[in-house]
Order: C-alpha cells, then structure tokens, then sequence
C-alpha cells in the first residue's frame, strides 16, 4: 500500500472551495487519509477562478477530448474557462511532482475532478473531469469520492 502523500480535492476536507462557495466534507476519504500527508488542491481556483463562480461543464465531452483540444469548458453565462481549468489541472500536476504524490483523492461528478462521472445540464454522465484525466494520463492512482 502506497503511504506517501496524496492530492485531494480541498472541498473533500471540509474547505470551502466548491464553485458555489460550499465544501463537499467527506468522511471516507478523511479516514484513509489519516497517517498519510494530505495535499489539498483546488483546480479551479489555481486556475484562477473565484468562489464562489459560475457553475462549468464540459460541453461535448469529457477530460480528456480536453486535454487534446476537442472539447470545451463553459461556465452558465457561456463563458469559456478551458484555459482556467487547463491551468489548474497543470498545476496541480506540478504541485504532485513536487511533493511525490502519486495517488490522488478527488470529488466526483466535477468538471475538474471527476473520477467516473460529469455533470452536464444538470444531470450526471459517465465521463473524467480535466484534471482526473491529466493526472491519470501522468500515471497517478485516482480515486474519486
């Protein structure tokens, strides 16, 4: 079993970080955390987004047709803020290279996050957010709660 540090979603600890200024606290994910070096991020706001912010989804798509420059995300105003979650999911890349994490805790059904599942028009799809697809690409292990 890996014991070495682990990026997780900020939200998944209680902090405030969801895009409508709310935390996503979860219990499970605390618990096998505890011995271990949590890293907490938060893509959307190492990509320079405020929170609260405007809900975002990946429209036709998911992270990883992102990743190649096929797919897009928008905010609820028709925004487009692909650059924002393109660089926070490149930091938080650089932030596990810099700290040796190579296991990542992250909130499910985001468009950053997601491990298994995306929102989209407000119903949840099978899919991976932007930064759950640059990490796993990287060879990280992700785990989504």
């Amino acid at each position: 079993m890996y014991n070495g540090p682990v990026i997780v979603s900020a939200c998944l600890l209680g902090l405030r970080t969801r895009y409508d200024g709310s935390d996503a606290c979860n219990t499970e994910a605390i618990t096998l955390l505890e011995g271990r070096q949590a890293i907490p991020v938060c893509p959307e706001q190492l990509g320079g987004l405020p929170t609260p912010r405007p809900a975002a989804q990946i429209a036709q798509g998911d992270g990883i047709e992102v990743l190649a420059g096929a797919a897009r995300v928008i905010d609820e105003f028709g925004q487009d803020v692909t650059v924002q979650f393109m660089k926070g999911a490149m930091d938080v890349l650089q932030i596990a290279r810099l700290t040796g994490a190579n296991e990542a805790f992250l909130k499910e059904k985001s468009p950053s996050c997601g491990v298994g599942s995306i929102c989209r028009n407000s119903h949840c799809v099978n899919g991976i957010g932007v930064t759950a697809a640059l990490l796993k690409r990287e060879g990280l292990i992700i785990r989504g709660f």
